[in-house]
């Protein structure tokens, strides 16, 4: 007699009424935010519901000031003009924090569309900053640790400063920070900070009593090129820094992991040929080939003119083709597994060089299986000093509105 083997159930909450409610709020505000003012007849036949229904939600989208009317529609031949109604976009702001910089912590106040309307900053490199071997750093040396303890009273001193900057009501608070950040808002480890454990979602929304959302810094990378720039619902961003990491979004969703560290691959050894011996003890670990300062060294070493802000097409060393390498090395598998349509890199503009991105895009085309009519864009985003702030904000969007 052969043996049945039970499955797993997996408990789930009954539905109730609010849910879908709640669902049908966020698709109103999801068609506005995409499309832009449209009238209430409008909305109703874009989501495909009555006009009872879409009035009622509108109505409690303006009572919660998430909605405005904006005026009234061209007036057609057969019927008198309609009241427009579009997301409050400059009459919320959000803040977002990036705290990915070792040099300082940056926030800025946003609109609903994503536009930086102030700006702040907490300086967090001193001559004397102590670095890790606990011996002190000068003005040209590597940033070590913060202080756990002292990084926290700096973004709460740089909340602070962003709301009194603000000039609206404010939805919500977005932070993304460098390390593995679980799914209750703790840091669960940040070096770079020096914290282990931080319930920062906690700290900064019992300071502030607002709403308060939390992502690795280069999820909230990926935040903002899928909802505020070029991204398509299926990409990998890989986000250059002291570090290297990457968010993912796939099928529109942001790709977690089982253990809140998806994206994670600074660590992921590239290739069996040896390389630089890692902080983390490993050899040829993909931060060793591919960091910003591991850029900084090669370019620096074949610019003779300090002036330059990259080398000559004739000067690129071979450890910034080897490090585009490295990087597509490391990449082709979680593009073929996933089928993405977009490698999108992010770091400062005077690393990541053309002859950087042509290394990753003809490596990853070397080693992939071509799809017929398939397409593979290999980009760098526009603007990588705010792309943090910009998808943190992102991320309040998405968790306050349901807009993504």
């Amino acid at each position: 007699m052969s043996s049945v083997r039970p499955q797993r159930v997996r408990p789930s909450a009954p539905v109730q009424p609010s849910h879908a409610r709640r669902q049908n709020l966020s698709l109103a505000l999801q068609a506005l935010y995409s499309s832009g003012p449209m009238s209430r007849a409008d909305l109703a036949r874009s989501l495909g519901l009555t006009k009872v229904t879409v009035s009622e939600l509108v109505t409690a989208l303006l009572d919660r000031g998430h909605a405005i009317e904006v005026g009234r529609s061209t007036p057609g031949r057969m019927g008198k003009p309609s009241i427009l109604v579009d997301v409050n976009r400059t009459g919320l702001q959000m803040i977002g924090l990036d705290l990915s910089d070792h040099r300082a912590l940056h926030g800025a106040v946003l609109d609903l569309d994503g536009t930086v309307v102030a700006r702040a900053q907490r300086p967090v490199l001193t001559d004397d900053s102590v670095i890790g071997d606990g011996s002190t750093a000068g003005p040209d040396s590597p940033a070590g640790p913060l202080g756990g303890e002292r990084a926290v009273d700096l973004v709460l001193e740089l909340v602070a400063e962003c709301l009194a900057l603000a000039t609206a009501p404010i939805l919500g608070i977005g932070i993304g920070t460098p390390g593995i950040v679980g799914s209750d808002g703790v840091v669960k480890t940040a070096p770079n900070l020096d914290w282990r454990d931080v319930p920062l979602r906690d700290i900064v929304a019992s300071a502030t009593n607002l709403p308060v959302s939390l992502c690795n810094d280069a999820d909230a990378a990926a935040h903002a090129d899928h909802t505020l720039g070029d991204g398509g619902d299926d990409l990998v961003l890989v986000k250059i820094g002291r570090g290297v990491g990457c968010g993912l979004i796939v099928g529109g969703r942001r790709v977690r992991g089982a253990h809140s560290a998806a994206g994670e691959i600074g660590h992921v050894v590239v290739g069996t040929d040896g390389g630089r011996r890692c902080r983390c003890g490993k050899v040829g670990c993909l931060e060793t080939w591919v960091s910003a300062p591991r850029l900084e060294q090669a370019i620096a070493a074949s610019t003779p003119d300090p002036a330059d802000a990259a080398p000559h097409a004739d000067d690129v060393p071979d450890a910034v083709t080897a490090a585009g390498e490295r990087l597509a090395i490391a990449l082709a598998p979680v593009v073929a597994a996933l089928d993405l349509a977009d490698v999108v890199l992010c770091g400062p503009a005077h690393v990541i060089v053309p002859a950087l991105v042509e290394s990753v895009e003809r490596t990853l085309r070397a080693r992939l299986f071509t799809v017929e009519n398939a397409t593979l864009r290999v980009r760098v985003v526009e603007d990588p000093n705010d792309i943090v702030v910009r998808g943190a904000a992102a991320l309040v969007l998405l968790d306050q509105l349901g807009v993504s």
